[in-house]
């Protein structure tokens, strides 16, 4: 079998069970058995598949085929141009969450007057405080997580992009994980915003993958928005910012519960597919 029959056939298998764009994903499974980046899978369009590549393509395909993520079988993926590798202990970064880390790293590079500060809350895989310490060199960056398996991840992780010694790991329950003194440039954080009743009606990638405790916001999904507008303010700089991710349709519900703790929220931001993402807000 020539590796364009293997794509072929695999995306035709991956397109009967449903899954998204099947022959990307054939593609971006056998680049990765056979070590070779996908574009130049195009070049090798007549190599003859050996039969434990065919063996080995054929496992990987029936994984993708249970709807496991791509990611997961690949162990890892690109977030901000920095590789962050995923298991079933973390959500699997998202592309709209790299807006927030670009704002992020923006707002913290305009603080010139000392090392700037980060705290990033619920850091799951790392990679939002990752891409903060990958763009800002001199910013010291705090990360919380109740999952201890999730953040030995997120350790692993800011070792292999060589950023381990700008970033903190703390485990804990959000806010109470930190000394009492402690006060930041920016609270940054992807908290779990999916209304628990949502979560069956998701896509079995995600339902059946990410940990429900990184998806669960509550009854309306904002259980986590109330908590940080409540507890935030003591640990953030006077001219600091909070930046938060929140769900489809919730920026009216979340941009009101800020208010109503007296913050100021300064933007509503879009991501990159122009929805309505990211909360700005300051005291």
């Amino acid at each position: 079998m020539t590796v364009l029959e293997a794509i072929q056939k695999s995306a035709e298998f991956l397109g009967k069970k449903n899954v998204g764009s099947p022959r990307l994903q054939v593609e971006l499974l056998l680049a990765h058995l056979l070590k070779m980046p996908r574009m130049k899978l195009y070049l090798n369009f007549e190599r003859a598949l050996s039969p434990s590549e065919i063996d080995s393509l054929r496992e990987l395909v029936k994984r993708r085929g249970q709807r496991e993520p791509l990611q997961h079988i690949v162990g890892s993926t690109s977030f901000c141009g920095c590789e962050i590798a995923v298991n079933r202990h973390v959500l699997v970064p998202r592309p709209e969450t790299e807006s927030l880390a670009e704002l992020g790293w923006n707002f913290l590079s305009t603080i010139h007057s000392q090392p700037s500060t980060a705290l990033d809350f619920c850091t799951g895989s790392g990679c939002i405080a990752i891409a903060l310490a990958a763009k800002c060199l001199d910013a010291k960056i705090i990360v919380t997580d109740i999952s201890a398996d999730a953040l030995a991840l997120a350790k692993e992780n800011a070792a292999r992009n060589n950023v381990a010694e700008w970033i903190e790991f703390l485990p804990g329950d959000g806010f109470a994980a930190l000394p009492d003194v402690t006060r930041f440039d920016l609270v940054i954080s992807n908290p779990p915003y999916i209304p628990s009743a949502e979560i069956e009606t998701l896509q079995p990638e995600v339902r059946d993958f990410d940990p429900r405790a990184a998806l669960d916001g509550g009854a309306d999904g904002l259980d986590f928005y109330r908590r940080i507008s409540m507890e935030a303010k003591p640990f953030l700089k006077p001219d600091g910012k909070m930046m938060l991710e929140f769900g489809d349709g919730q920026a009216s519900a979340v941009k009101k519960i800020f208010e109503n703790e007296k913050w100021i929220v300064e933007a509503v931001q879009e991501d990159y597919s122009q929805r309505a993402r990211i909360l700005i807000a300051h005291h």
